[in-house]
């Protein structure tokens, strides 16, 4: 009976062991299936990216002082891998951007700012790296767009770019990322289209103003949801709303951009949706290589989940007209700039994630110096790579009653001295100035008026370090911003 009894408890151990083997196989099963599905899906990602060659990108870079992160986003006009069939043109025509703007995530992990940078901007275009090797020679007052075209290829040049915008801004660029025609079209296909608004009714001779006729009408006036070629016809419309002009359809690039993020939340971030889009974002992209793996994009993305949508707004660097082209405005560029590398938000909040959040308090008031600047013109050129350095000299002079005419970034950045060049009996205006500048030196030029190039004794002296006030984004700039949840109808048109 004992024998028996022994034989039955034995018998079940060994059921149990057994089904507990196949319950251990199950899972281990189960865990193979989403390890190589998750395997297969990276392999496809993976095989989906394109990166730009790094040994194009400066190597005189400006400092990674700030906490937060910069991307470049570049919209590209290339009509390869067939983005001819939806831009138009040759195969082999030189690639361009279309649209750039440059995305400043605040180190706190909650705030975002987009800054639209004009393709008719005039910029200088540092040194860039040909497809033979060499390397072009500085390129002043030349428009923003042509930076993608050195080198003259079809695929474009994104880190000639980058190293404008570096140069331009004085912020180091993180990452850049290009998307392309056929891209953007599949990526709006996934998502199930994006919700826009016309200002009126648009015909085919807004998109192509060579037609003769004005066509049939392509959108109706008002709100409507766009997807694939239909969305990116949205997004180029230039001709025919508002003054034709680039800065009117930035605002509605930035509109559709909102509507776009505003879709990709609403749908919710989980694998069933995020799948075929990251498919199809890695499919339409070129990257830096230090976003050039799935691990390394599925990082980034997940770095922005915490950004609401009030708190991602859209801006266009200061701006002004220069004939057909853009002029960037000083001191309100290098403002921008300078709120940027401090983390400071739109509405002047600390996002630096180590002040609570707290706005900037008000500057502290300064002692006048015994310097009077009355009747003196002055230009200021930074001649550093310290971002903002133009702007606060600038404010330092026109305290004193000095009338700055211009100001931006000097032909080179490697200037240790601050220089205070002056034209034919200028210089007792250039000594009034010089006051301002310990240790500056003075030297006659050519032409006329004063120019102060700042060097780097400047930026390390004291009275250059930026008051809280000058690191508070620009009036003209923070009105004209945009939140990623504002009405799709609201702020569409300039001019």
């Amino acid at each position: 009976m004992a024998n028996s009894r022994k034989q039955v408890a034995s018998s079940r151990r060994r059921r149990k062991r057994s089904r507990a083997k196949v319950a251990l196989a199950v899972v281990v099963s189960l865990l193979v299936l989403v390890v190589a599905g998750a395997g297969w899906v990276y392999f496809r990602l993976n095989a989906n990216i394109d990166t730009f060659d790094a040994d194009g990108i400066s190597r005189d870079r400006p400092d990674d002082s700030s906490g937060g992160q910069n991307v470049l986003v570049i919209g590209s006009d290339a009509r390869t891998g067939g983005n001819r069939a939806l831009g138009g043109g040759d195969k082999d025509d030189v690639g361009r951007s279309d649209t750039a703007l440059l995305l400043h995530v605040y180190a706190d992990g909650k705030h975002a700012v987009a800054v639209s940078i004009p393709r008719d901007t005039l910029v200088d275009i540092p040194p860039c790296r040909l497809p033979d090797g060499s390397w072009t020679r500085t390129r002043h007052r030349t428009m923003f767009n042509a930076a993608f075209a050195v080198g003259q290829t079809a695929r474009g040049n994104p880190a000639c770019t980058q190293n404008t915008v570096e140069h331009l801004t004085g912020l180091r660029v993180h990452h850049t990322i290009v998307v392309d025609f056929k891209g953007f079209a599949r990526l709006t296909d996934v998502v199930g289209g994006v919700d826009v608004c016309l200002p009126q009714d648009v015909y085919q001779k807004d998109l192509n103003p060579n037609r003769t006729d004005r066509g049939r009408r392509v959108f109706a006036k008002g709100e409507q949801r766009v997807s694939g070629r239909e969305a990116l016809d949205y997004v180029r419309i230039r001709h025919g709303i508002g003054d034709g002009s680039d800065i009117g359809r930035i605002k509605r690039q930035q509109a559709f951009v909102s509507g776009l993020i505003k879709k990709v939340k609403s749908d919710g971030l989980t694998p069933t949706k995020l799948l075929p889009l990251a498919d199809a974002a890695t499919q339409s992209m070129t990257v830096d290589p230090g976003l050039g793996s799935a691990g390394k994009l599925v990082s980034f993305a997940m770095s922005l989940k915490g950004i609401d949508l009030h708190n991602t707004k859209f801006v266009t660097i200061p701006w002004r007209y220069e004939g057909a082209r853009v002029a960037i405005v000083q001191p309100e560029a290098d403002a921008l700039w300078a709120a940027l590398k401090a983390d400071r938000t739109i509405d002047g909040k600390d996002a630096s994630g180590r002040g609570g959040g707290e706005k900037a308090p008000p500057s502290p008031s300064r002692k006048s110096a015994p310097v009077s600047g009355d009747g003196i013109a002055v230009t200021v050129l930074n001649g550093t790579t310290t971002s903002g350095l133009a702007s606060r000299a600038a404010k330092s002079l026109t305290e004193h009653g000095f009338t700055v005419t211009g100001s931006g970034n000097a032909p080179r950045q490697d200037h240790t001295a601050t220089t205070i060049a002056y034209g034919p009996g200028q210089k007792a205006k250039a000594q009034s100035v010089a006051r301002l500048f310990a240790g500056a030196e003075l030297e006659p030029a050519a032409t006329d008026g004063v120019t102060v190039t700042l060097g780097t004794a400047y930026a390390d002296h004291p009275s250059a370090a930026p008051s809280p006030e000058q690191t508070s984004v620009p009036s003209r700039v923070a009105d004209d911003a945009r939140s990623a949840d504002d009405d799709a109808c609201s702020n569409l048109s300039y001019g």
